[in-house]
């Protein structure tokens, strides 16, 4: 799913859809602080077309000596993303405003970085969470590119692990078993995604979030954590989770994914945590109806934390912490986790990051 230095070429299929419908300004820049490309938002923030935005420089768009500037050269430097709040972009057409900036690094040669810009007063009346499930719909549109592409390969993936089943002994068949459900899993998604804007598409059922976790600890161990250690504090008692199962295994695997790649390489830590908490109600989009979501699952890992100015946009596409990150697993994570009618937050600090799902129950576990 990594777009890491191919971000630059908008117009690619999938890429130009996702760059077009995202509600926030989003810029392409060069390193000669060259504007490339701007989405639809940008030409409206800036109150100027497309075609003379993308003939200046963007130390022409914003105010002299504009934190902006610094924020680029932070971003290469780092090879990550970097923010800051309350960032002052008066334009002259625009009048007095402040905006939250993001800018990440594409990870191509040319030193290219996209800028996003989170306006304080459009934060301020929207739900964030909105946000986060409007942006990453446009992810079925990137699938729907990349399916055929993914699906051959998955197919011989299977096949391969068919043939090894034959030839090993019978206690490693469980591992080519499990490649087998992963790949058949994965396709089951690249289906799913490519319909993603669809909700009724989306069927809930009763789903043992145990097992949920339990797949994931799996995947993990076999894989990507083999040198981690995992600490499982689970409530027996907890009941099921109304949702798709195979679409929270994604969730929970992208974030102990992310949990790997964040705690070191020695001493490395990732706890699973479920509990009951009663009382815990989330508003329902427009409705004023307040769905309770009291499933609690938590994924801690001890890693050096997320840092301080991009915690606020840690679900928004393209935002990312790894140097060649895509900024797109948590997006993700936040918009499958909107459609189940649950919440997703994350808190972190020197040592310790902690992302907190919350899920409503199943009334029936049948």
């Amino acid at each position: 799913m990594s777009v890491s230095g191919e971000i630059a070429e908008i117009d690619r299929p999938g890429l130009a859809q996702i760059f077009a419908v995202l509600p926030m300004p989003v810029l392409l820049v060069g390193q000669d602080l060259r504007v490339l490309a701007v989405n639809p938002a940008a030409e409206q923030f800036f109150a100027v077309g497309a075609g003379l935005l993308t003939r200046q420089r963007l130390d022409e768009l914003v105010p002299f000596g504009s934190p902006i500037l610094q924020l680029i050269v932070q971003s290469q430097e780092r090879g990550a993303s970097v923010g800051e709040r309350d960032v002052d972009l008066a334009t002259p057409k625009g009048g007095e405003r402040t905006a939250d900036v993001v800018v990440t690094p594409t990870g191509d040669s040319d030193g290219n970085v996209v800028v996003t810009l989170h306006e304080r007063s459009l934060a301020q009346r929207l739900d964030r969470q909105l946000l986060h499930r409007g942006a990453v719909r446009s992810l079925h549109g990137m699938a729907a590119v990349l399916a055929h592409e993914i699906k051959n390969p998955l197919a011989g993936i299977r096949g391969a692990a068919q043939l090894l089943e034959e030839a090993v002994q019978p206690a490693d068949r469980a591992l080519t078993q499990l490649i087998c459900d992963e790949t058949d899993r994965i396709r089951d998604l690249i289906d799913r995604m490519e319909s993603f804007g669809d909700r009724r598409a989306f069927t809930r059922t009763p789903v043992n979030i145990h097992e949920v976790l339990d797949r994931v600890r799996q995947v993990a161990e076999t894989s990507f954590a083999r040198h981690l250690t995992f600490v499982e504090v689970f409530d027996p008692s907890l009941p099921f989770v109304l949702g798709d199962k195979d679409q929270l295994i994604q969730v929970f695997l992208n974030l102990v994914r992310n949990a790997s790649d964040a705690v070191p390489e020695s001493g490395g830590e990732i706890t699973l945590t479920t509990g009951y908490r009663p009382g815990m109600r989330v508003g329902a989009g427009t409705s004023s109806t307040r769905l309770s979501v009291p499933l609690e699952v938590t994924v801690r890992d001890n890693g050096p934390g997320v840092p301080a100015d991009l915690l606020p946009y840690i679900f928004d596409p393209f935002v990312t912490t790894k140097p060649n990150g895509s900024g797109l697993g948590l997006a993700l994570v936040a918009k499958i986790i909107g459609d189940h009618g649950g919440v997703v937050e994350c808190d972190s600090a020197t040592g310790r990051t902690v992302f907190r799902v919350l899920l409503p129950k199943a009334e029936s576990e049948g």
